[in-house]
This record gives structure tokens, C-alpha cells and sequence, in this order.
């Protein structure tokens, strides 16, 4: 199994030439670079007064935008929580590292507690390859990439993994976003003091349904609920920035904000967020599924006040990373994500298509500002009939459609400079929609003639693998017998 590689140290001049203009030190005493990763849990592109939420109710995240480099074209790879953290911490898109089922045409999958699958061994997580690095790596928050054993966050590169789940189901209350921002500042303040670089992986939760907030949150924002778990996330991100510089180290720390996934508009107004302009939410392959908030940070290096239309991705992060602390992505095995840091820095861009995936098939492809849709699909009417609806008020003839519906031969071509919220199609017979499909299906085909899906992890459930006798049960006389394993057929209905 091939490791991430250490960038060659050349002569002072050589270094200087290729690092020195994107504001990266050289040289055998370069100092490494601390990472944060703030991943939020089903939160919009829409929900940050940065890219437009009327409310203003994040000045912490607004300011943090204002110092560093806003992403307006942003995307996750997948539009579900398991998946598309597989991917983050891969830099690989679901369909290779195993994050997808086949049980079905096009389904969402994630990992309930009596998933038998999870991260496989074969898999090099971000915090593995830098721990070669000398770094040390805490994860504060949710895993959701396996509950079995061997799928543990120690077993996988981190060193310290915290999480908690107590949650007033009733009022909302709950004082987790603030023992996690605790956790956060005690382990920057112990690697600072023992001068250890550090990888903090920042996963909360407390905008993914039941959404919650501390009692002194409670019914302080505009947007009920949810927006005061969005208000106390912005506060606690505000207090790790402020943290970095008051331990002066902020320079020598690179911060990313961003989400899973859209917003979760079936829970929508009161547990979940605001997508903006974009067409559906949070299960979908629409922009509103897809496309997510994004913020990068690091005084000194990162220009203030950055705009960037790079179309980047979750995946990026994992590239970008190994590039902070000195590494090449591993070399036996396709990485998806892509090397940020000149776009960061220097304000490059970098041609890359997009890939929207949903389970087993490529359903969409963007390139540039065109997207083409091979495939379409909100929910069953079967489920819609339900009340679960991923496009509330948003149904566009043809496109949110409740039965999959292939357009291969005839992919759906939205401009989505002129068209944000996928309305208006491109007419097959113009010169415009041509010439954008054919640069497209270009990408598909090169595409798929390179992939080699994983193994899928998320097709078998069994309740035996559950966690029948946690920890201190025996003391609370709480431990259970666990049934007899009976491994079935995951039903993922979306």
C-alpha cells in the first residue's frame, strides 16, 4: 500500500522559485501548517449572511469571509452526510471508496447503526497520511463512516476522537456546540504549547435535524430554531478564530468552512435551512443538494476580502491538506480532489469538471458555468405521497421529477450563471447547447473509462453488529443481549 510522499527539499533558490509565490515557507526549518476543517452537518448555501441570508446573523462567519476567500462555487460529493465525509477525508469521489450501495438505481445511502459496512482498511484517510507528517489529529464531532469496531476514527489516523448526544427533544436545548467548541480550544491550546502541528477535524451537528442550541441561544434569531443553532455556531467558530490569534499562531493556520450537504428542506422552516437560489436540497443532485457554503481563512497569507468562482469540492480539502503539510496525495489510486492553494493564494483558476453522483450513477456533470443532466430525480411518488418532499414550492416541469427519468442521449443543459435555480433549459437545437454537450459528454466518457468503482459498504444491515453494551452499561445494569445476526438487504428508499 503506497503512502502519501514528502515534496522533495531542493536547493534554497529551486524552493523559493516554486513555494515562495504562494506564501509557503522553505527550507529544512519551515515550520508545518495547523489544520482546521469546520465540516457543518446539513447546512445551506444560503444560511450565511456572506453569501445573502437577510437575517445578518452570522458577523463571526461574515467576517471570517471578509479576511479570507469566499467560495461561491463550492460542492460536496454526494448530496448525503456518509458519503460525502468519506470523500472529504478520501479525496475520493463515494462510487470509489465504497460510500454508495447497489441495492438500487440512483439511492442515497449512509451508515444507521446496523450497517455492516464502513471505511474499508484499503482506504488512506487524510488524518492517517498526515500523522507521517509528525501531525496530531483530533476529530470533535460526527464520524458516520462505520459504528463497527474496525471502523473506529483511532483506527483511522485520529488520535483523540470526542462526541456526545444529548439532546431536549422537546425545547431543542442542548449545550453540545459549546462542549465541542471547548474541546476544540483545549486541543489547539495543548499542540500550541507543546509545539506539535495539528489537524483538528470540526464535525457538529447542530443544524442537522433534531436541530439544537444552548439555552442561551435559545430563541435569539429571526429564523426560529434553527437559526439559533446557526447563531451559536457562528459565535463558536468566532472563538476558535479569535483563539488562533490570541495564541498567535492564526499565520501559521490554515482554516476551511464548509458543509456536508444542502440543506435539508424536508425538515424545512423550522429544522432546517435555506439553499438560496438553488433548485431542491439535501438528497438531491440539484445545485441546492450540491453546492455549499465555503470559506477559507489564514491571516497573512490569504488575501483579504477574496472572491473566488473556482468550482471546487469537498474532496479538495484532503489534496490540499497534504499540500499545507509538505505531501503528495498517494500515487497507486485516483484522487479526485484537487490542490487549492494556488487558487487560494494567487487567485488562480483551475479548469475541472464537477461530477454529481447519487449512489451508483452519475446523474449530472458541470464544466464551467454549464451543467448537463444525464439523469433526474427528486423522490418516489411513493415517497412524496408521504409528505417527503426535497423540492418544497420548487417543482419544475420535467426536471424535479418523481420517477427516474435518463436523458443520456438528450442530457438537460442549464446555463448556471444566467440560471442559478436550473428553470430554464437550454433548447436542444441551438448551437449554444451543442457546443456545450459535446465539451461535456467528453468528460463523461474519459470518466467513466478510467473508473473503478469500490467495493460498496452500504448494501448489508444486520441489527447483531449493533452496540448492544456500551461502555459502563454493566454498572447502569443496561447491557442487552444482541439478537442473532440476520444480514439483509438495506432498503434506501431515495
Amino acid at each position: 500500500m503506497a503512502s502519501a510522499a514528502r515534496r522533495p527539499r531542493g536547493p534554497p533558490g529551486l524552493c523559493w522559485a516554486l513555494l515562495g509565490p504562494l506564501g509557503l515557507c522553505c527550507g529544512p526549518a519551515a515550520a508545518a501548517t495547523n489544520i482546521v476543517l469546520l465540516l457543518m452537518d446539513d447546512m445551506g448555501w444560503g444560511d450565511l449572511g456572506a453569501f445573502g441570508e437577510p437575517s445578518k446573523e452570522t458577523p463571526n462567519l461574515d467576517q471570517m469571509a471578509a479576511e479570507g476567500m469566499l467560495f461561491l462555487d463550492f460542492y460536496t460529493a454526494s448530496p448525503l452526510c456518509s458519503p460525502s465525509r468519506a470523500a472529504l477525508l478520501t479525496g475520493r469521489l463515494p462510487v470509489r471508496n465504497g460510500f454508495y450501495t447497489t441495492n438500487g438505481h440512483a439511492r442515497n445511502a449512509y451508515t444507521p447503526q446496523d450497517i455492516v459496512g464502513g471505511i474499508p482498511d484499503s482506504e488512506l484517510l487524510l488524518p492517517e497520511l498526515l500523522k507521517k507528517a509528525g501531525y496530531t489529529n483530533k476529530i470533535i464531532g460526527k464520524w458516520h463512516l462505520g459504528h463497527r469496531p474496525q471502523f473506529h476514527p483511532l483506527k483511522h489516523g485520529f488520535d483523540e476522537y470526542y462526541e456526545d448526544f444529548k439532546i431536549d427533544l422537546k425545547t431543542g436545548e442542548a449545550n453540545l456546540t459549546q462542549l465541542y467548541l471547548q474541546e476544540a480550544l483545549d486541543f489547539i491550546s495543548k499542540q500550541q504549547a507543546g509545539q506539535q502541528p495539528f489537524f483538528l477535524y470540526w464535525a457538529i451537528d447542530a443544524t442537522h435535524a433534531p436541530v439544537y442550541a444552548s439555552k442561551q441561544f435559545l430563541g435569539t434569531s429571526q429564523r426560529g430554531l434553527y437559526g439559533d443553532a446557526v447563531r451559536e455556531i457562528d459565535d463558536s467558530v468566532g472563538k476558535i478564530l479569535k483563539h488562533l490569534q490570541q495564541l498567535g499562531i492564526s499565520e501559521s493556520t490554515f482554516v476551511f468552512f464548509t458543509s456536508d450537504n444542502g440543506a435539508a428542506l424536508i425538515s424545512a422552516p423550522r429544522q432546517g435551512g435555506s439553499n438560496g437560489p438553488f433548485l431542491c436540497g439535501k438528497q438531491t443532485t440539484f445545485e441546492g443538494g450540491m453546492r455549499e457554503p465555503a470559506i477559507a481563512w489564514w491571516p497573512g497569507h490569504i488575501p483579504a476580502g477574496g472572491v473566488s468562482h473556482q468550482l471546487g469540492s469537498v474532496m479538495d480539502l484532503f489534496s490540499t491538506s497534504l499540500s499545507l503539510a509538505g505531501l503528495q496525495p498517494p500515487s497507486d489510486r485516483q484522487i479526485d480532489g484537487i490542490d487549492l492553494l494556488r487558487v487560494i493564494l494567487q487567485g488562480k483558476l483551475i479548469d475541472r469538471p464537477i461530477f454529481y453522483y447519487r449512489g451508483n450513477e452519475l446523474m449530472a456533470v458541470r464544466a464551467g458555468l454549464y451543467k448537463a443532466h444525464y439523469w433526474t430525480w427528486s423522490n418516489s411518488w411513493e415517497e412524496h405521497s408521504k409528505g417527503i418532499d426535497f423540492c418544497p414550492g420548487q417543482s419544475v416541469a420535467g426536471v424535479t421529477t418523481h420517477t427516474q427519468e435518463e436523458h443520456t442521449y438528450l442530457p438537460l443543459l442549464f446555463h448556471l450563471g444566467r440560471d442559478p435555480g436550473e428553470k430554464y433549459q437550454i433548447s436542444f437545437g441551438s448551437e449554444e447547447y451543442q457546443r456545450a454537450v459535446e465539451h461535456i459528454s467528453g468528460l463523461v466518457q474519459q470518466h467513466k473509462a478510467t473508473l473503478v468503482p469500490g467495493q460498496p459498504q452500504l448494501n448489508v444491515c444486520d441489527q447483531a453488529v449493533m452496540n448492544w453494551s456500551p461502555p459502563g452499561c454493566e454498572k447502569l445494569g443496561k447491557c442487552l443481549k444482541a439478537p442473532e445476526s440476520d444480514p439483509k438487504k438495506c432498503s434506501w428508499p431515495h
